[in-house]
């Protein structure tokens, strides 16, 4: 039986959240994806309350059983990071009032379980992204990718769906972790094949 991870890549100006189904066996299935936006001229308040019903409705409408964040990290821009985590402390709060487990996953975490590899640029985790899902293009923009990333992460990381680990013993700092046939695959084939954009009809 198929779990349903739904996950934030946060931000105050664009932040990306996709909904998974994941099965035992570690195939996963496109659910919805959305990138939810806020304007820089607005307060900040008022950027959080339209970005936290923007997270309501799609938590409302999919009732996922699981929710990944990305953990915010420290930058050069501040004021940056701070908005990010006043976001991710909003999602955070949404889930608990569902009473949703939530997990927090750091980049290498995501990378390394989505490609095998903890210092995959955002290109490589899209196009994985995509193979993944089965889609013929790349979501965009890369915030849209990067909660999909972060939804298939959860469920493969922690074995919620059942099955095998693909990324135990993965080197958490961006050294090679164990692949999936899927993976190994779309190494294979990485030469060969690109996809580019998302189809329009999971375009927000």
């Amino acid at each position: 039986m198929a779990v349903r991870v739904l996950g934030i890549d946060p931000g105050l100006t664009r932040c990306g959240v996709g909904v998974v189904d994941v099965a035992g066996n570690r195939s996963a299935r496109l659910v919805d994806v959305t990138v939810l936006r806020s304007g820089l001229d607005v307060p900040l308040e008022q950027r959080l309350l339209v970005l936290a019903e923007g997270l309501e409705e799609m938590l409302d409408r999919h009732k996922p059983q699981f929710v990944a964040i990305e953990r915010v990290f420290a930058q050069n821009n501040v004021r940056t990071v701070m908005g990010t985590a006043h976001l991710s402390g909003v999602a955070l709060l949404l889930a608990a009032r569902r009473g949703l487990p939530v997990t927090l996953h750091t980049p290498s975490e995501v990378k390394a379980a989505i490609t095998g590899y903890g210092s995959a640029d955002k290109k490589q985790v899209g196009t994985m992204v995509a193979r993944i899902l089965g889609l013929t293009e790349v979501p965009k923009p890369a915030d849209a990718a990067d909660a999909l990333a972060l939804a298939i992460c959860h469920a493969w990381r922690t074995g919620i769906a059942g099955g095998t680990l693909p990324t135990s013993g993965a080197a958490p700092e961006g050294g090679p972790a164990e692949q999936t046939p899927a993976q190994k695959a779309w190494r294979a084939a990485e030469r060969g094949a690109s996809v580019s954009a998302v189809p329009r009809s999971l375009k927000r």
